[in-house]
C-alpha cells in the first residue's frame, strides 16, 4: 500500500489551535506516520465558542481526561454532553464544527484523522451505501484511538498505523451500511470504475461525457448516480482526487509547475486555486509546512 496522507499536518489547514489546545502528541511528527494523523491534546479550562473548519478527512476525538460539560454543533444543531473519560465525539466530514465547554477537572484528549479515501476504498468494496455511522459508545473505536497514541508514542513502524486505517475503516463502515444488491449494485459497480478511470487519467483532460463513455452510461444518468453514490459531482470529485495527488508530489518536492501537469490542470494558478479552495492553502505554503 502506497503511504500517503489526505491531510496537513495540523488536522486542520488555518486552525489556530495553540488558542484553545496544547498538543502532546502528533504521530505525523514524531512516528513518521502518513496512513493516518493521532494526536493528543492538553486543553485549556473553558472555550466559549471554538469553530473546527471543515475537513474531508473523518475525525474523530476520545476524551481520556476530565470533567465538565461540552457542546456541540452540526447539521443537526446543537447537542450537550457531559465530559468524561471514555466519551466518543465525530466531526461530520465536509461540514464545519463548532464547540463550547467548561471543564471542572483538566480535560485531555486523543483525536485522529482517518483519510477519506481509505473510506471511500472500504465502502466500494464492502457494497454498502451508507458513509460511516456516527460513533456513540464504541469499545473498539475507544480501544483503537488509546492504543494509537500508545503506539505513536513509542515510534512503532507506519505499517502499524497502515493496517490500523484500514481495520478501522471496515469496521465503521460495515456496520453503518446496508448491502447493495439489483439494479443499484451495477450502478455502484460503474461509480467504482469511474472513480478508477480518473484515478488512472489524473493527467489528462477528461469530460463528464468520456467519463461517462468509459462505464457506458448517458451523461445525465451517470451524473445523478454517482452524485447519489459520493454525493459529489463528477467534477467535483475529479478535482479533490488530482489536489490529493497534487499534495502527495509536493511531498516528493515536485515544483509546482511539474505538479499541475501531472494532476491535470491547465497550469500553476488553475492548480493553486483548486489547491487553496480544498486545503486553505497555497502549494507553496503547503510544501513549506
Amino acid at each position: 500500500m502506497e503511504r500517503t496522507s489526505s491531510f496537513d499536518m495540523g488536522g486542520y489547514a488555518g486552525f489556530e489551535q495553540e488558542t484553545y489546545v496544547t498538543r502532546t502528541l502528533s504521530s505525523w511528527d514524531d512516528s513518521g506516520w502518513r496512513s493516518l494523523l493521532v494526536q493528543r491534546f492538553r486543553h485549556n479550562p473553558a472555550a466559549e465558542h471554538m469553530t473546527l473548519p471543515a475537513s474531508t478527512d473523518h475525525h474523530f476525538w476520545l476524551i481520556t481526561e476530565g470533567a465538565g460539560w461540552m457542546q456541540t454543533s452540526g447539521s443537526d444543531g446543537w447537542s450537550r454532553t457531559a465530559i468524561r473519560p471514555g466519551q466518543l465525539g465525530m466531526a461530520v466530514p465536509g461540514q464545519p464544527t463548532h464547540v463550547r465547554y467548561a471543564t471542572t477537572a483538566p480535560m485531555e484528549t486523543v483525536q485522529l484523522h482517518l483519510p477519506y479515501e481509505v473510506v471511500d476504498r472500504v465502502t466500494a468494496q464492502l457494497g454498502v451505501r451508507a458513509r460511516m455511522a456516527r460513533p456513540s459508545d464504541d469499545p473498539v473505536l475507544v480501544s483503537m484511538l488509546r492504543t494509537l497514541a500508545s503506539a505513536a508514542e513509542r515510534r512503532v513502524d507506519p505499517l502499524y498505523a497502515e493496517a490500523a486505517a484500514e481495520f478501522l475503516a471496515v469496521h465503521l463502515v460495515a456496520g453503518a451500511g446496508d448491502a447493495v444488491t439489483g439494479p443499484a449494485a451495477r450502478e455502484d459497480a460503474r461509480v467504482r470504475k469511474a472513480v478508477a478511470v480518473m484515478r488512472e487519467r489524473l493527467a489528462e483532460p477528461l469530460s463528464l461525457a468520456a467519463i461517462a463513455g468509459e462505464v457506458h452510461l448517458s451523461t445525465y444518468h451517470f451524473l445523478r448516480v454517482f452524485k447519489a453514490a459520493t454525493g459529489e459531482t463528477p467534477r467535483r470529485y475529479l478535482t479533490r482526487l488530482r489536489v490529493e495527488e497534487a499534495k502527495r508530489l509536493l511531498d516528493r518536492g515536485m515544483s509546482v509547475s511539474e505538479v499541475a501537469v501531472r494532476c491535470g490542470f491547465s497550469g500553476p494558478a488553475h492548480l493553486s486555486t483548486a489547491f487553496l479552495r480544498q486545503t486553505g492553502l497555497r502549494p507553496s505554503a503547503y510544501r513549506l509546512r
